[in-house]
């Protein structure tokens, strides 16, 4: 089993190219022309780097092929299981050999050809350029759902993106190299990097309709990507939490006086309002065990320390070494 190395080589290429790809048989011979031709016509020294992400489908096999087509700049690693879009895309900045690295999504609905936009703001003097889908083209739950966890994200980190759902992006590789350094097992790439970047800058990006394969992100998927968000960057929730718990206590407290006065006073029970009260107080209890659950989750796995990521095999020129 190979063995991934930490910046094991010197820096080679001027730009790298990282795609996770899981399961996207029907869209990589397309993404693979229009990607090499828009490369080829930078006129920069570049590299791809496929990480494919347990695919069950014919996407390995169609990667072999064209890595016999173009060894010279293109790389694959394969993972030997599934382990989720950040993970690859961590995998890949672990094996970049080029001082701007950008990442792209694999189906296709953000065009290859607008790469040249990114480089050029880097070249420009941006540390980070930040590509945010214009007009986007996914159903109303992918949209909406995006929106909400942008407004959450914002909100709780105070993490300024127009759109950190676009893979769309191009950074610097003093960037990246500290996102590789933070060793987490659960990182938010999009939310890390610009809380590192000093000069980072969004701009508008085409965004296209899928046009074969399916979206990998469920519900779950989303509502996983929010918590890592909330309890990765910041400590608001268990704050809000906190503040919550305060409120909610005086309330009660407030409540059991008037009871007892009632009661008092008359033969009133109000035992509806009581059981209802009472359920409020579980959900609320219930609310918090799991938001501590999360936040002693993500210690756990920070102190034991297992691997982020198991790679089955990785295809690559191998360089020739000059003789001392």
């Amino acid at each position: 089993m190979p063995k991934a190395e930490f910046r094991s080589e010197t820096s080679s290429r001027d730009v790298s190219v990282v795609i996770p790809v899981f399961n996207e048989e029907e869209n990589i011979d397309a993404l693979c022309e229009r990607l090499l031709k828009t490369m080829d016509r930078t006129q920069k020294e570049y590299e791809i780097i496929f990480v494919d992400d347990g695919s069950r489908d014919k996407t390995s096999a169609k990667l072999k092929e064209w890595f016999r087509k173009r060894p010279d700049v293109m790389r694959i690693i394969f993972f030997n299981g599934n382990y989720g879009q950040y993970v690859a895309i961590l995998a890949g900045f672990e094996h970049v050999r080029g001082e701007v690295i950008v990442t792209l999504d694999a189906d296709l609905q953000n065009l290859p050809e607008e790469i040249p936009l990114l480089l050029d703001k880097i070249d420009a003097g941006h540390d980070l350029a930040a590509g945010y889908r214009a007009k986007r083209q996914d159903n109303w739950f992918r949209t909406y759902a995006s929106k909400l966890v942008n407004l959450v994200r914002a909100g709780l980190t105070g993490i300024e993106t127009k759109d950190h759902g676009c893979m769309l992006r191009a950074y610097r590789r003093i960037i990246i190299d500290e996102v590789v350094k933070t060793r987490e097992t659960s990182t938010f790439i999009t939310a890390l990097a610009q809380k590192f970047a000093g000069n980072p800058v969004d701009i508008p990006v085409t965004h296209e309709e899928r046009r074969a394969g399916g979206s990998k992100y469920n519900l779950y998927r989303l509502i996983r990507i929010t918590f890592d968000l909330m309890t990765g960057f910041s400590l608001a929730p268990l704050h809000i939490f906190t503040m919550a718990g305060m409120l909610i206590s005086a309330i009660s407290g407030v409540y059991f006086f008037v009871e007892l006065f009632k009661k008092m006073v008359s033969d009133h029970h109000g035992y509806g309002l009581r059981f209802a009260f009472v359920f409020l107080l579980l959900s609320v209890i219930i609310l918090g065990i799991g938001l501590l659950g999360e936040y002693l989750g993500r210690a756990y796995f920070a102190v034991c320390g297992h691997p982020r990521f198991v790679i089955r095999e990785i295809l690559e020129k191998k360089s020739r070494r000059r003789k001392s």
